[in-house]
């Protein structure tokens, strides 16, 4: 039988030793591996939402309709003196120097520019007249995500709209839903702000006032909840 010399069998424990180490060491990368999955997950949420934003962005450009209310400011390139900042009225009309009152309720922006365009040709040589909402009349909120029906929805006029009042407007929770990861993405200053809705602390604890009213153009969104 061949024996190992000790200084072999020394080396070789050494070598186990350090492989057994390596091992160990090995046995913890699962735990480093769930924290790096966590990451992505947060941020394909983050992704979602600035999706979602930009549709909403996109269907005030695309679709929106002017109606009653809105403040519009028009101006046309090189007469500034024609450049006003004006309440669409209730019946949808508009008073513009030169050429009076204008029709603009239930067109696009593109449309209602090429309205007053045509109207100030008889005035301006190759007029070209640029329209934009300050402010929307008929205000709106969306809400978006894990809801059985995303879409836009109307504050009422004379009362307050919650988060939870939204989400049941768009027809509840999805089952695949994450309730308490719930947020109302608000443009504050110019820039987007996240608050986080803790939906059981309403439902669950009554804690009412958690349940934030929204303002024009908030949007609700409601993620995924992760298995």
């Amino acid at each position: 039988m061949f024996v190992f010399p000790p200084s072999r069998m020394i080396a070789l424990l050494l070598i186990l030793a350090s492989g057994l180490a390596a091992c160990g060491f090995q046995v913890r990368a699962p735990e480093k591996t769930a924290q790096t999955q966590a990451k992505p997950q947060h941020q394909d949420e983050e992704i979602a939402i600035q999706s979602a934003l930009q549709l909403v962005q996109q269907s005030r450009k695309v679709d929106y309709r002017i109606g009653g209310a809105d403040l519009l400011n028009i101006s046309v390139y090189q007469q500034a003196d024609l450049d006003r900042k004006l309440r669409v009225t209730q019946n949808g009309t508009i008073s513009l120097p030169l050429i009076g009152n204008v029709k603009v309720g239930g067109l696009t922006v593109s449309e209602a520019q090429d309205a007053i365009s045509t109207k100030l040709k008889d005035f301006v040589i190759n007029p070209q007249v640029t329209i934009f909402i300050n402010d929307y009349g008929n205000k709106k909120v969306f809400v978006l995500g894990q809801v059985r029906t995303p879409g836009s929805y109307e504050l009422p006029p004379e009362s307050k709209l919650t988060v939870l009042e939204a989400v049941s407007l768009a027809g509840g929770f999805t089952p695949i839903a994450s309730l308490d990861r719930t947020k109302i993405i608000r443009v504050v200053d110019g820039k987007n702000q996240s608050y986080t809705i803790e939906v059981s602390a309403i439902t669950k604890r009554g804690e009412k006032e958690k349940d934030i009213t929204l303002e024009p153009n908030d949007v609700v969104y409601v993620p995924q909840s992760f298995f």
